[in-house]
């Protein structure tokens, strides 16, 4: 006689593997998707290397040399202390890079495991989680993140925690939405009759349908993030002086604008261009699982 729960198990096993784990799937991105990742490795080995690269010491003060022109010893001149612009524009990757990326990652990884157990489990988690993502939206964005940095302190770690505090409510508003859409779907019934316990359907056949948006959002929240950074730099409550980073390197060039446009010029293009790269792949994804 047959087991009335061999069928449904084979099923819920196969409906847990999402989109994004099918060859196929990859096989077919759209070249969009292949042009954002070579922007986005090509700034990542620059930021690896930049100590190979980079021709001077970026915090090299040369007061003699300031403003200087771009020449062959300094190809894109000199800043008003005299300090090599190339170096800096290459060590900030450094910084902004990683900033950006965790600035994304760390926020999705908590709203993740938030908005599905909300979704997943239901009443007070649901109550808890959601009532708490109401509080944190009712802030304006940058004042609360301006906030934050001022009580924790100028950095990376503050701005961090900063970036996580204030987004992970958009992750867990994605994620518990496709949670409530699939906790009741036939193979997730399918697996409650096998046995298996709540949290390993969760974790096993529910999250890996789940999650598609979320990572189709995350290239866009990290631009939001290298941004954000940038913006911060600018203002002066991101990363300290004399840290080499792009967007302080925007503020300290502003004033010099008329004579060396290429101080604050080029660390601009050089975000644009890596929120292009990103953006790319984040389209190409949505587009490959929409389309």
């Amino acid at each position: 006689m047959t087991d009335p729960t061999a069928l449904p198990l084979d099923l819920s096993a196969a409906d847990s593997q999402g989109p994004l784990d099918d060859r196929k799937f990859w096989q077919r991105l759209p070249v969009k998707v292949w042009v954002g990742l070579a922007i986005v490795l090509i700034y990542v080995l620059i930021a690896v290397f930049a100590p190979l690269l980079a021709p001077h010491d970026p915090l090299a003060i040369d007061p003699a040399n300031k403003l200087a022109s771009p020449t062959g010893d300094h190809l894109l001149g000199t800043d008003e202390l005299g300090r090599d612009v190339l170096s800096r524009l290459l060590y900030a990757a450094r910084v902004d890079l990683p900033i950006g990326f965790l600035g994304a990652l760390m926020p999705m990884v908590l709203g993740t495991i938030l908005g599905a157990l909300a979704g997943f489990y239901g009443r007070w988690t649901d109550t808890l989680v959601m009532r708490t993502a109401d509080v944190v939206q009712a802030f304006p964005a940058y004042i609360l993140v301006i906030v934050l940095v001022f009580a924790l302190g100028q950095g990376a770690k503050s701005i961090l925690v900063a970036f996580t505090v204030l987004a992970w409510v958009v992750y867990a508003r994605i994620i518990r939405g496709e949670v409530l859409r699939i906790r009741d779907l036939d193979y997730v019934h399918a697996a409650r009759v096998a046995g298996l316990g709540r949290l390993r359907i969760l974790r096993a056949h529910v999250l890996p349908n789940a999650i598609n948006q979320t990572l189709i959002y995350l290239p866009s929240d990290i631009v939001f993030a290298t941004l954000a950074l940038a913006a911060f730099s600018f203002l002066g409550l991101g990363i300290p002086p004399p840290t080499p980073e792009w967007g302080a390197m925007i503020a300290e060039g502003q004033p010099f604008i008329r004579t060396n446009w290429w101080l604050a010029t080029i660390p601009g293009l050089i975000i644009v261009v890596f929120g292009l790269g990103v953006s790319l792949i984040g389209e190409g994804f949505e587009e490959r699982l929409h389309g």
